[in-house]
């Protein structure tokens, strides 16, 4: 197969953590973290950070990384991943969140392969138990379920499956969405193109975009352990793990 390219969307004014990609208390920013986290995949030939600000390109080149400074006005990072992609011609676009510096590397080849097993699909991402710390009826964990073949059936904030018959042992779990994404690289301008779904916009799930105008999404399986990092309160955790 031919490798992929890894493209990080990277936006200055987080909402609940303005300017935390250049966050760098353990002597590092939190893009750098990032970034090399992501070279250390064996199926990625290249990773870009896109970002609609300057100081986020001058910081990524100071640690020898490749940035694109993109548009301001994309509603969305996968919007910024395309505008990038397009420029490209690798096969897969592989979408890594600029706030998870501890994902794991097998991941994202695991999430690259999935996609190559899977023609018949547009895009592949990640399924993970839940770990016995985490709430699976929490609406701000995803859920996803997975039909017989490894493709997606639905995502969802609900707690699915419904355990209905509590005197039976179940036999299907719920799995947790982790939100990173390899797409087909033709795919990508097409589906900015598409319109927003009724269960996009019910459950705020960019992905049921792709289910409801009948594409395919493949998904890999695999422990996910990392947490993204939305608040200073969580970057403050990753700033004592990394340091301690």
């Amino acid at each position: 197969m031919n490798p992929a390219t890894a493209i990080i969307p990277a936006r200055y004014n987080s909402q609940r953590f303005p300017g935390k990609m250049l966050a760098n208390e353990t002597g590092k920013p939190l893009i750098q973290h990032v970034y090399e986290r992501t070279l250390e995949a064996k199926l990625i030939r290249r990773t870009i950070v896109a970002t609609d600000d300057q100081r986020i390109v001058e910081v990524v080149e100071q640690f020898g990384g490749e940035a694109c400074l993109t548009r301001t006005d994309h509603a969305n990072g996968t919007s910024r991943i395309a505008e990038v992609a397009a420029t490209l011609e690798d096969d897969f676009i592989v979408n890594i969140q600029g706030d998870e510096p501890e994902i794991e590397p097998e991941l994202i080849d695991c999430a690259i392969q999935t996609l190559v097993d899977h023609p018949d699909c547009v895009i592949s991402t990640v399924a993970s138990p839940f770990s016995s710390e985490e709430d699976p009826a929490d609406p701000n964990i995803v859920k996803v379920v997975i039909d017989q073949s490894g493709k997606a059936l639905l995502f969802t904030r609900a707690l699915v499956p419904h355990h209905r018959d509590l005197t039976e042992s179940p036999q299907a779990i719920p799995f947790k969405h982790v939100g990173m994404y390899v797409y087909h690289r033709p795919f990508l301008s097409e589906y900015v193109s598409l319109p927003p779904t009724p269960l996009e916009v019910t459950e705020k799930l960019e992905q049921l975009r792709v289910l409801e105008h009948g594409y395919q999404i493949a998904i890999a399986v695999g422990e996910a352990n990392f947490h993204g990092i939305d608040t200073p309160e969580q970057y403050a955790e990753f700033v004592k793990r990394v340091t301690s």
